[in-house]
């Protein structure tokens, strides 16, 4: 049996395996890693380590803990209740800021990982302590990362665009930017509807409240300000107002939460204005945060996704058996051998999504759009519509919990969930998304032969 067909089959007892066993995927991926690499491909064991994205692994260790120290200090009360002061306590509101505002940061040049480990926590704790659904409030940071993520500027869309530029392809990076600003902006529209967002709008919360303690934030009326904010209530009783709760001393911010936030601006701005690695930036705070004030964090530590680290330190390095063993250019090639150029395109379509949801989605676009060439050149099929729908597809489902975006969301899991009801969570809406996700972008992009 071919590397190619061996890997295929490894990955499918994975998921198996993984399903009906209480056993961390990550820890089976490892072994599957060992195994394929050895007795399939005959890999040294250094070769098949260092296969393991440490980048993401440091990444996870550094942003889960400088967040469990602003968790034990108060400053992600501080920085959600200015977060509800912004928006006149309009809870439904709030997704949409951290959509936007992570799609700002990479429509600008931010990479999306980044991006996603600055505004996903913040995000989370929010979801924690009103009661919003947190795979809402995930889902539309990595997908607001993804929005922004073709603007000409940015990391995907340098990439994407240099790569028709080399192959002599035409000119479409505003068409890929919108299609992706679009395709995000109606998934986000429709998670929206789906996950509660109509009882969200109706709620509103003191802006000058402290935030409730997340087992007494149930979202009703008398809870740390919160109100279901409909007019007319049953029985004629009426809705809509506010419960005042006065702002305590104690929410008045002090020094050590000040100097957090001086650690967490810090970070941004190394990460994403010097590109600094973020994970060392966060350690780095994280570190000087303990040091400066060792009693109210002594325990961060324990708080770090050590789980979550062991999913994603085993899937990512047997994502990098798969590519030793040139699994995703085997099935690419598969597709580009299917006769008819527009079902050709769907298949690729859905080898850019399948492997995107495990592998880095900045590794895979150089790949699979050089795949579609010969079905360009064949005709049949628009060259930027096929690489805008080739783009889309692999980038939507960085939902997943095995992309970084998806892991670094469950590595922030609120406290109001366990961590394994998320990760089924995210795992259900990323199968979804692979699943449904590159069929609507190619009927949407490519059927129509645009470009």
């Amino acid at each position: 049996m071919s590397p190619e067909w061996v890997s295929i089959l490894a990955l499918v007892a994975l998921f198996i395996v993984g399903t009906l066993l209480p056993i961390n995927m990550g820890a089976l991926a490892f072994v599957a890693a060992w195994l394929v690499g050895m007795y399939s491909l005959g890999m040294a064991e250094d070769d098949i380590i260092a296969g393991m994205n440490r980048d993401l692994v440091l990444t996870l260790i550094g942003i889960t803990y400088l967040f469990a120290i602003a968790k034990n200090n108060g400053t992600v009360d501080v920085i959600v209740q200015k977060a509800v002061q912004a928006v006149g306590g309009r809870v439904g509101l709030i997704p949409w800021v951290m959509f936007t505002v992570t799609g700002v940061l990479t429509a600008i040049g931010a990479a999306s990982p980044a991006a996603c480990a600055i505004i996903g926590p913040i995000a989370l704790g929010f979801a924690g302590r009103y009661k919003i659904s947190p795979l809402l409030m995930g889902m539309f940071v990595v997908h607001g990362a993804q929005a922004g993520g073709f603007s000409p500027i940015s990391i995907y869309g340098t990439i994407t665009n240099s790569v028709m530029a080399d192959n002599d392809l035409p000119n479409g990076e505003i068409a890929i930017f919108l299609t992706s600003l679009i395709v995000n902006l109606l998934i986000a529209v429709a998670l929206f509807a789906v996950l509660g967002g109509r009882e969200l709008m109706s709620r509103r919360i003191d802006p000058t409240a402290l935030p409730p303690a997340e087992d007494d934030a149930d979202g009703v009326s008398g809870s740390g300000g919160v109100t279901a904010g409909s007019a007319g209530g049953r029985g004629g009783t009426s809705g809509g107002t506010t419960t005042k709760v006065e702002a305590p001393a104690t929410t008045r911010i002090n020094t050590e939460q000040i100097i957090t936030l001086v650690a967490f601006l810090a970070v941004a701005v190394l990460a994403l204005l010097f590109e600094r690695n973020i994970g060392f930036c966060a350690i780095t705070a994280a570190v000087l945060l303990v040091a400066f004030f060792p009693s109210s964090n002594k325990n961060a530590v324990s708080q770090i996704a050590w789980a979550t680290i062991l999913l994603l330190a085993g899937v990512t390095t047997f994502v990098a058996v798969l590519e030793e063993a040139g699994t995703p250019e085997y099935v690419g090639e598969l597709a580009a051998g299917i006769g008819t150029a527009v079902i050709a395109a769907l298949v690729l379509c859905y080898v850019g999504g399948i492997v995107s949801a495990f592998a880095s989605s900045t590794a895979l676009l150089p790949i699979i759009i050089p795949i579609a060439i010969p079905l360009i050149d064949a005709g049949g099929v628009g060259a930027v519509g096929l690489v805008a729908a080739l783009a889309v597809s692999s980038t939507i489902v960085d939902v997943s919990p095995f992309s970084t975006n998806g892991a670094i969301m469950l590595a922030n899991c609120p406290d109001t969930i366990s961590q394994e009801k998320f990760y089924k969570q995210i795992l259900g809406y990323s199968a979804i998304v692979v699943a449904v996700g590159p069929l609507l972008v190619w009927a949407a992009v490519v059927l129509p032969g645009w470009g």
